[in-house]
């Protein structure tokens, strides 16, 4: 591997279940033996939560946002928590006031990037869990990794969600040259209804080059999420570990041999 390969999981529309798939995708990848680095990039802290570290949301400076204000004044180890799975950067309180505090910086949308620079040399993988809506926190999580994980439901608003995605994805390529890739779209919470067929049908068309994968609804991947872990990290048979396992595979085959962006 070139370098740690980066991904981040976002979707600006809300209830999509983002994070259940940010978590389950790095416990894939841990499952296939990569070593992972999850940062929980929204000031929510629903994955901070969700991996089982929610006392951490208080926790004292310094915080991820410290690091991200000054990446070269906070020592980035601090930061990382422990987890069964994986090692993770938790969320903050503090988090809430990222985007007005980092409007202030200069290029505000490198600072993640800085600091993974100084973080990852022991991983093989970083996952980013984005907020659910487009802004400089998510701005920092595109530039940082440049391989987009997309979460979506079935349902029609999804189309317009995933418009605006794109146009916005677009407009940073050009402002700074980058090449930001689906590498994955992730329909999740699917039942057996006729407009979730009709919005599976569409999704593979608008993007014939992405491979999508279909999570149904199971209440096990709540309970996995309850006990601060991936399904992967439970001891119990979740039918749907097998999509989340598909995905890793995929995202393993074609990240693997690029690493981080050049």
């Amino acid at each position: 591997m070139a370098g740690p390969a980066r991904l981040c999981v976002t979707n600006q529309k809300g209830g999509v279940g983002k994070t259940t798939v940010a978590i389950n995708v790095a416990g894939a990848l841990n499952e296939l033996g990569r070593d992972v680095l999850f940062v929980d990039l929204d000031p929510q802290g629903n994955a901070t939560e969700g991996l089982g570290r929610l006392e951490a949301y208080d926790d004292e400076p310094p915080t991820l946002l410290d690091a991200l204000v000054d990446p070269d004044g906070v020592a980035a180890e601090e930061l990382v928590y422990s987890h069964p799975e994986m090692d993770v950067i938790t969320s903050n309180i503090d988090m809430n006031a990222a985007a007005s505090t980092l409007a202030q910086q200069s290029a505000p949308e490198t600072h993640l990037a800085e600091l993974l620079d100084r973080l990852e040399s022991e991983y093989e993988f970083v996952v980013v869990d984005c907020p659910p809506h487009l802004g400089v926190l998510t701005d920092n999580a595109l530039y940082a990794t440049e391989n987009l994980v997309i979460p979506a439901l079935t349902e029609p608003t999804s189309k317009r969600s995933l418009e605006l995605l794109f146009d916005y994805v677009g407009s940073l390529e050009m402002e700074h040259g980058l090449e930001i890739e689906p590498v994955a779209l992730v329909a999740n919470r699917i039942e057996t209804t006729s407009e979730d067929e009709a919005m599976l049908e569409w999704f593979d068309d608008a993007l014939p080059d992405v491979p999508s994968y279909r999570v149904r609804k199971r209440v096990a991947l709540q309970r996995a999420f309850t006990e601060g872990r991936s399904v992967f990290g439970v001891d119990e048979e979740i039918d749907m570990a097998d999509r989340f396992m598909d995905v890793a595979k995929r995202i393993d085959e074609q990240l693997a041999t690029t690493g981080v962006p050049a």
